[in-house]
């Protein structure tokens, strides 16, 4: 068996989301009991909570809802570039040393240990011009360890401008703590929510 590595934050209550968005929580309609046999919950939570592919709908009012995005973008070759230690913004000289020869999807390591239990308000993100080098190198997916490619401050959100103009699909809150820099497969496909603006997803990385 080839190894996996699990790049999904564990999602519960205490999952940390953007200020002011929905936090994660669960109620029981029914349970096992001499009159039930099953139990059944009902969940309310952002779609942006844990390990999750953000879509078009979510930064362009005419943008396509999540449920309606060619998946081949979310699967396949794909490399982890470790940038470790940065902020605010990731620039193309950090990602330089390992940017030859990409694969279709970059992932960056930005986190020493990635923030699971608390929101992070000096998250590290992308620069926008990195994002268009990524691009112009034939990258179809970027991910990162934060919340979000833009700074949590940031009101233009010019990074997720620039995967908007260039097509491209992103995934956000990964957990890329154990996992070495290097050329990998990616599996992290969103769910089929027809009217979202973002989906979890339980990504993994594959050995080649």
């Amino acid at each position: 068996m080839k190894k996996l590595w699990d790049i999904s934050p564990p999602v519960h209550a205490a999952s940390p989301v953007f200020p002011g968005d929905t936090p994660y929580a669960q109620s029981w309609n029914a349970e096992i009991s001499p009159g039930c046999p099953v139990n059944v919950s009902s969940l309310t939570l952002s779609p942006h909570i844990g390990a999750h592919a953000d879509a078009p709908l979510h930064y362009d009012p005419q943008g396509a809802a999540v449920g309606l995005l060619d998946l081949s973008a979310f699967l396949g070759p794909c490399r982890v570039i470790h940038a470790i230690g940065v902020r605010p913004l990731i620039h193309w000289t950090h990602l330089a040393h390992a940017a030859h020869e990409l694969p279709p999807r970059v992932l960056v390591r930005a986190y020493t240990r990635m923030p699971m239990d608390q929101w992070d308000d000096e998250l590290p993100a992308f620069a926008p011009e990195t994002v268009e080098r990524l691009a112009d190198a034939g990258v179809v997916l970027i991910g990162i360890d934060s919340a979000s490619i833009d700074p949590a401050s940031s009101k233009d959100l010019q990074s997720h401008q620039v995967i908007r103009r260039r097509g491209l699909r992103v995934l956000e809150n990964l957990v890329l703590d154990e996992v070495p820099e290097g050329d990998y497969e990616l599996i992290a496909l969103p769910l089929k929510l027809m009217s979202a603006d973002a989906s979890p997803v339980r990504a993994v990385l594959r050995q080649l």
